[in-house]
């Protein structure tokens, strides 16, 4: 009795420090709360409409944009029936074939230019520089029409050609973030290249492109996202050959052909979603170094 009087003073004395030690652990959690209340709050904003997407995705058809926001009974055979219902195996090939010739095409185009720009003396070299800019201004609908004389005079409508061959040629947005984060790289690492001998080429390869590897995974990924959710250009110029079409394209006549099974256009969503989401994911330290350093100098 007495060993269970002392346990029990003993666990008394003890729950008032217990309690001691958690308010400041409770405090340091709603300070945190309390300070990134405004990032939590969009955080939410951003993530409501995906839950309510991908919950969708697995109600019945019955259920689908009801009152009720939680599936009454699990339904991912809705998956499998998007598959069956529309070819999109085809359509993602397409996409992927769309976003990483463009994105290879781009990188191509666009790392040599933007090291011309950054890190070459050359005279108009501010006066290019200035029309990369205005370049990034026109709206691309406005050269739509003479753009689609040309490639059909070429004989290339239909396809997606006319969408991955100018990202060959010349792409302003990427050649200018592209400048922006080469002048981030000391001149010392440069010249060093140069005193050993290293023309222009190797001090790209070799030098400049190792260091900025975040701001290229940025590009990429930009680009990567940009035409995978691409409408309009799969629209003018594939959209007479459904053979062609885009994953975006093929969802937006899915939604047509089934205005009325909610549940598989919501599934259709996530599977066009789900790519870019995991890019993202895995590229994200990346993508975050590339868009917080570039645009340091100007």
């Amino acid at each position: 009795m007495a060993t269970l009087t002392a346990r029990s003073v003993d666990s008394g004395r003890a729950s008032p420090r217990r309690s001691a030690r958690r308010r400041p652990k409770r405090r340091g959690v709603l300070r945190w709360i309390a300070v990134h209340s405004i990032a939590l709050a969009i955080g939410v904003m951003f993530v409501l409409p995906l839950a309510f997407v991908a919950l969708t995705a697995f109600m019945s058809d019955q259920q689908a944009l009801t009152a009720g926001l939680w599936p009454r009974s699990w339904h991912p055979e809705n998956f499998a029936e998007v598959f069956h219902t529309a070819p999109l195996l085809a359509y993602l090939g397409n996409s992927v074939l769309y976003s990483l010739l463009a994105t290879a095409g781009m990188l191509l185009s666009s790392v040599p230019a933007a090291y011309a720009l950054a890190r070459m003396r050359w005279r108009g070299r501010q006066a290019v520089f200035l029309v990369v800019i205005s370049a990034m201004m026109i709206p691309p609908q406005v050269l739509s029409v003479p753009l689609y004389i040309l490639w059909a005079r070429l004989h290339l409508t239909g396809t997606l050609w006319p969408l991955i061959l100018p990202y060959f040629l010349v792409d302003a947005f990427s050649i200018f973030l592209l400048r922006q984060f080469f002048l981030t790289v000391p001149q010392s690492y440069l010249d060093a290249a140069r005193v050993d001998g290293c023309g222009d080429l190797r001090t790209l390869l070799r030098v400049l492109l190792p260091m900025t590897r975040p701001g290229i995974a940025a590009v990429s990924l930009f680009c990567f996202m940009y035409t995978w959710n691409d409408y309009f250009g799969p629209l003018l110029y594939a959209g007479e050959n459904p053979d062609r079409w885009t994953l975006s394209l093929a969802l937006a006549s899915f939604r047509g052909a089934h205005q009325v099974q909610w549940n598989l256009t919501m599934a259709a969503t996530v599977v066009v979603m789900l790519p870019v989401i995991l890019l993202f994911v895995f590229a994200q330290k990346s993508f975050v170094r590339g868009i917080t350093f570039t645009g340091v100098k100007g």
